[in-house]
């Protein structure tokens, strides 16, 4: 099967796939569940009812952390009250004037929901424990240049168990490794508008080092929550969203544009729920109780085509209108399932076919998941039968065109006149001896020698006749032949039977 970036290959600069969005958290083992944070204060003699006034003292401790840091390097925290502002826009704000180089950028601060633990006493068992609860808190938004992720934040929340939340771009990564390994590019927010090798650049982007980033998570952990040092813990990292995004960049907006909307209108009828399991690498089976459906979206940036299956979703978007991405997040990794050592409950270990792992390190076959998602729909998209070509032409015909001031009215295929006009110049004798002034002139007896000039300037502009050099016959051209036979099929086939049922 042709894929369409080999149909299209001559419009199109090259493909490439990486991970885009990537939102890790962190917990601590043993005080991110209630049972876990009840034995640890039973271990180290404190009194579960004195628990909340013991997570202030960390409380405090975070905060008096963070303004430390502001204070350092030279930067005021900011509280956001409103949920409506965007911190993402708002930082992008900042770095305008701040400028990007590696460094703190800024801090927020706001009131959101956390989760928390309340001390109990069950009146029935007269067991004192902490039971699982939800509260508000203070959070602190740390965005900083990382020379190896770029733009990356750190959510840290001031209340007990301390949740983290780090963001990073896969694009900033990669354009990171093409620096390194002397590959020119041109990356505009998230997306590679240009790079000079595409097949180095994937090299570099199949290659993801998930111990480097690792390492960078533990930093930045010690760095802006020490509460951690508290428990003689570290952090465990597990993948909370994942976005991997295959970039087919075109040449120019306009050869992208004279397909993308008519990819995307028939995706939306011929995308049905087993097709959306097959992209996902999965099969759709009768007992299936999640939610699956297409969402069709206008956005500012333009249209999005987006596919769901429970908490995995695959969207076509155009990416500043030059760049087809196909994209799938994933919001829950163990829905996909590879092979893996897996520990048996009688403590043996055995190599299977099994759900992934949340784990950081199911990075690196989670890649290679999405990467084959996005694959499958690039061929299911290659078998649509775009009509670009069809699209441009009738445009040609059906639009004005101007010349030294004046303008030329395009041909309406439901216009009488029009219509017989095409039906005159598609005589059979034309063909052969061609068509001149006194042909029309005989045909239609009512216009005068000027309006027969400017009929035959006007089919000319609209590259429905041709002038044969040194010469005032004419003739028709591949696209008038074309334009005439569409226009008597309508009339016949179309409108003159349709018409008849009125009676």
């Amino acid at each position: 099967m042709e894929l369409l970036t080999e149909r299209y290959a001559d419009k199109i600069a090259g493909m490439l796939s990486c991970y885009d969005r990537v939102i890790i958290t962190g917990t601590m083992p043993q005080i991110c569940y209630a049972a876990g944070i009840t034995s640890w204060l039973y271990t180290h003699g404190i009194r579960i009812f004195d628990y909340p006034h013991w997570a202030d003292q960390l409380r405090v401790k975070i905060r008096e952390n963070a303004e430390r840091i502001a204070k350092e390097n030279g930067i005021k925290i900011e509280y956001i009250k409103k949920s409506t502002i965007r911190k993402e826009d708002h930082v992008q704000q900042i770095l305008k004037s701040r400028g990007y180089e590696p460094g703190l950028a800024h801090i927020i601060s706001c009131m959101e929901t956390c989760d928390s633990y309340k001390p109990w006493h069950d009146k029935t068992t007269h067991q004192t424990f902490l039971k699982p609860d939800t509260a508000k808190c203070l959070h602190y938004y740390f965005y900083f240049i990382d020379d190896r992720l770029g733009l990356c934040y750190l959510r840290v929340p001031t209340w007990c168990p301390f949740r983290l939340q780090f963001y990073f771009n896969g694009h900033n990564l990669l354009a990171s490794e093409l620096m390194k390994a002397g590959i020119a590019f041109n990356l505009l927010d998230n997306a590679f508008l240009e790079i000079s090798d595409f097949a180095q650049a994937q090299k570099h982007s199949d290659q993801l080092s998930v111990k480097e980033i690792h390492q960078i998570l533990d930093q930045y952990s010690r760095l802006f929550c020490p509460v951690h040092e508290d428990f003689g813990q570290v952090y465990h990292w597990s993948i909370m969203q994942a976005e991997y995004a295959t970039d087919i960049v075109f040449k120019k907006q306009s050869d992208l544009q004279a397909i993308y909307n008519e990819l995307i209108r028939t995706a939306i009828h011929t995308v049905k729920p087993d097709n959306i399991a097959t992209f996902l690498g999965h099969k759709l089976h009768g007992n299936y109780e999640g939610e699956m459906g297409n969402n069709y979206h206008v956005r500012l940036q333009g249209t999005r085509i987006k596919h769901s299956m429970g908490k995995v979703s695959i969207k076509m978007y155009d990416k500043y209108q030059i760049i087809l991405r196909i994209e799938t997040t994933v919001n829950d990794v163990t829905f996909f399932k590879h092979y893996r050592t897996v520990e048996q409950r009688d403590g043996t270990s055995v190599a299977k076919m099994a759900n992934m792992k949340k784990n950081i390190y199911s990075l690196a076959p989670l890649q290679e998941h999405l990467k084959a998602s996005n694959r499958r729909y690039l061929e299911f998209i290659s078998t649509f039968q775009t009509h670009e070509t069809g699209y441009r032409n009738l445009d040609q015909t059906t639009r004005p065109i101007k010349e030294n001031g004046r303008s030329y009215p395009g041909f309406n295929f439901f216009d009488k006149r029009d219509l017989n006009l095409m039906i005159a110049i598609a005589r059979g004798e034309f063909n052969i001896m061609g068509l001149k002034s006194k042909n029309l002139k005989n045909l239609f007896p009512e216009l005068n020698a000027s309006q027969i000039s400017r009929l035959l300037k006007r089919l000319r502009l609209h590259g429905l006749l041709k002038r044969i050099a040194k010469s005032y016959k004419y003739y028709l051209t591949r696209l008038g032949k074309m334009v005439i036979a569409t226009a008597l099929k309508i009339k016949e086939n179309v409108l003159v039977p349709s018409l008849s049922l009125a009676y």
